[in-house]
């Protein structure tokens, strides 16, 4: 394969003032990591300025964010500020490049690569990004979940969810997906839209910690996620009941992540549901060190989602030796395979007696799914990867080909 490769970081640049990653930010990170180290002076970084003006980065101030970020993300405190400081002097270069920076070309056809959503609803601005019509597009599509279940999105987000994949039917020469499920579902808009650029199909990879020794500790469970609809906090009622019943003997809940839009039930619980109190903690902001120390003392991982395009906590919970408790999707099955306990993410019932069960330091029913862990093996960003770039090499060679 020949030919610069530009990875777009805005997404990266957009959230320099959080302390803590979500899991597209991951990705992006990710990717720019393992580019890095892989592609050396071919890799490339741009990004798209808030006006929607695209330009090419300085390289070394580029990567020099980069490895702050991820320092940051890994819980350097010390890093908040110079981080939010060289965000800043990145988006000034973008508005004090020559114009149409980003529309210089090599000698050789070059690939943009999105990795995060970021603009593709801007198809204007995308044209920017990708240059030349000798070179390639390749985006990466997480899901579809604001089209197909618009009811637990932000308002306008299914509309802006529907512009981006648009962009993709549109401008991209192929898109990578992380499920066979978000294949499925996109894969019927593509359709729709006349024009089907080829998918490929690569896990995500997963941090893979070595898991401390840590004491046994109190029935501990952790849920994380945005505290918004899809992900079905609603299971605080479970806990509610576990706290009438058992007191102050009930197990714990961490929810790990920030609070979102349209749950005004689930945060009125929060704030002011006296048999919550003691029992359910909230903890936004972890850093990744902070999330897996909090993992590693955890009876199980928890995600009742209603739904998701690929499952990360899952896996990561995995990659871990932490047992999972999850609902029963077509992802999640792809991710955790025949590993955790799938349940209705509407039977109650069943999410309680799984909770009482893991939390049993006896219990059968966590230890047998630790016998199915054993010979479960993580993804790694590696095979994600190297999927990645071969599939961005067949693109590379069938535009020669067709040029021929």
């Amino acid at each position: 394969m020949s030919g610069p490769i530009t990875l777009d970081i805005s997404r990266m640049l957009s959230r320099a003032s959080r302390s803590a990653p979500t899991g597209i930010d991951r990705v992006e990170m990710a990717y720019a990591e393992g580019l890095l180290e892989r592609e050396g002076d071919r890799l490339r970084f741009g990004a798209m300025h808030p006006i929607g003006r695209y330009a090419l980065l300085p390289p070394d101030a580029t990567q020099a964010f980069v490895r702050m970020t991820s320092r940051r993300w890994a819980g350097a405190e010390d890093e908040a500020e110079p981080l939010i400081a060289a965000a800043r002097r990145l988006l000034n270069a973008i508005l004090l490049a020559e114009p149409r920076v980003g529309a210089r070309r090599s000698t050789s056809a070059s690939t943009y690569l999105n990795v995060s959503h970021h603009h593709l609803d801007r198809p204007a601005a995308l044209r920017a990004a990708i240059r030349g019509p000798g070179d390639r597009f390749v985006c990466l599509v997480h899901d579809l979940i604001p089209i197909e279940f618009s009811d637990y999105a932000r308002p306008n987000e299914a509309k802006r969810h529907a512009r981006r994949i648009a962009s993709a039917a549109a401008l991209t020469d192929g898109v990578v997906v992380n499920s066979q499920a978000t294949r499925r579902s996109l894969e019927s808009h593509l359709r729709a839209a006349g024009r089907a650029p080829p998918v490929l199909v690569a896990p995500l990879g997963v941090r893979c910690p070595s898991r401390p020794a840590v004491a046994t500790p109190p029935a501990t469970f952790v849920l994380v996620g945005t505290i918004e609809p899809r992900k079905n906090h609603l299971l605080l009622h479970i806990w509610r009941r576990l706290g009438e019943a058992m007191g102050r003997a009930a197990p714990r809940l961490v929810l790990v992540g920030r609070r979102g839009w349209e749950n005004e039930n689930v945060l009125d619980m929060l704030d002011r549901c006296p048999g919550l109190r003691g029992l359910v903690e909230e903890r936004s902001g972890l850093s990744d060190a902070a999330l897996d120390e909090l993992l590693a003392s955890a009876s199980a991982l928890l995600l009742p989602s209603f739904a998701e395009g690929y499952g990360l906590p899952v896996a990561e919970a995995l990659a871990q030796g932490v047992p999972v408790i999850c609902s029963d999707l077509p992802a999640l099955r792809e991710c955790g395979a025949d590993v955790p306990e799938y349940l209705d993410p509407l039977d109650g019932p069943g999410w309680m007696q799984a909770v009482l069960d893991y939390a049993d330091p006896g219990s059968a029913r966590r230890q047998a799914q630790l016998r199915r862990l054993a010979g479960w093996r993580a993804p790694s960003w590696a095979d994600h990867l190297d999927a990645a770039l071969g599939f961005i090499g067949q693109l590379a060679d069938e535009r020669f080909r067709l040029a021929g």
